[in-house]
């Protein structure tokens, strides 16, 4: 299909594309790598009257080490997240995250402030970002602000970003001695999209039991969410599996999660069970070395 008629500008700094959002309001849409939004636009699902082009900031493409975290500008795409030699080093899981995200032609052009800002249920990046507890950055009318990534994803395609507003920036921490993360998906045969995708942060204390724990999970419900029960019940305790059964006893309930063309919301809990298990069981292997 076409997209309705739009008027196109392209931004060549923050401050220039925020002033075109003030300009156009509600009418404008932001553009960066294009692969939600175009789409979209095609099946007139979003009807922008402007798009403003802010692939051209290049401050936004930038990977740098900064006070014991990664910041990533929000128009880094998917392939340099996966051949970033930094984050390869010291924050592994966003490169093997970004690795399952598509195709080769996907990874070039999408951008991980694109796809945070679009929200979508089934998106890789977002349970990522909830189990490294991420921090993003929104620039706006008043200024910057930063977000944690816990109080970001807020429901379908809905963030915690106010009109006016961009992101601009994705802050990870380096990963501490001890701890260890892993991702893992099933993935739409077709889209590649996270039927459900599990992230998973173990740091462990001296004696090998759990210090810290956070789990992300993603496609699962109309928004990412942390499974705050299962990590209270982790912390302080090995990750075996005794352990495991007893912590993820009611993990989801079903009556809480997506029933699709992809899967029943029952199978989606099946999936989260086993999903949680295995990313737990890796990331506490990686701790361990």
């Amino acid at each position: 299909m076409i997209p309705q008629t739009f008027e196109y500008k392209k931004a060549h700094s923050i401050d220039e594309a925020l002033a075109l959002l003030r300009e156009h309001g509600d009418e404008a849409k932001l553009l960066a790598g294009g692969h939600s939004l175009i789409p979209l636009m095609k099946l007139r699902l979003s009807t922008p009257e402007m798009l403003i082009d802010i692939g051209g900031i290049r401050e936004l493409t930038e990977i740098r080490e900064l006070d014991g975290r990664i910041e990533l500008g929000a128009l880094v795409t998917h392939r340099m997240i996966e051949f970033s030699p930094l984050l390869q080093q010291k924050c592994p899981v966003l490169p093997e995250a970004a690795a399952l995200i598509g195709d080769p032609q996907v990874r070039n052009k999408g951008t991980i402030g694109g796809s945070l800002a679009h929200a979508d249920p089934a998106a890789d990046y977002p349970a990522v970002m909830l189990a490294l507890d991420a921090e993003i950055e929104a620039a706006g009318p008043d200024g910057s602000r930063t977000i944690p990534a816990r109080a970001f994803f807020q429901g379908l395609f809905t963030t915690a970003l106010q009109a006016g507003e961009m992101l601009t920036r994705v802050r990870v921490p380096v990963m501490p001695p001890r701890s260890g993360a892993a991702y893992l998906k099933f993935p739409n045969p077709a889209s590649r999209y996270a039927v459900v995708g599990v992230a998973a942060f173990v740091k462990l204390a001296p004696d090998d039991t759990c210090a810290e724990v956070r789990i992300g999970i993603t496609g699962a419900a109309a928004a990412p969410f942390r499974a705050t029960s299962a990590e209270e019940r982790l912390v302080g305790k090995p990750i075996d599996d005794r352990t495991l059964v007893a912590a993820l006893e009611d993990l989801v309930d079903a009556d809480d999660l997506l029933s699709d063309l992809a899967a029943t919301a029952e199978y989606r809990a099946h999936l989260c069970h086993v999903l949680t298990r295995r990313a737990l069981q890796q990331a506490f292997e990686r701790a361990q070395r």
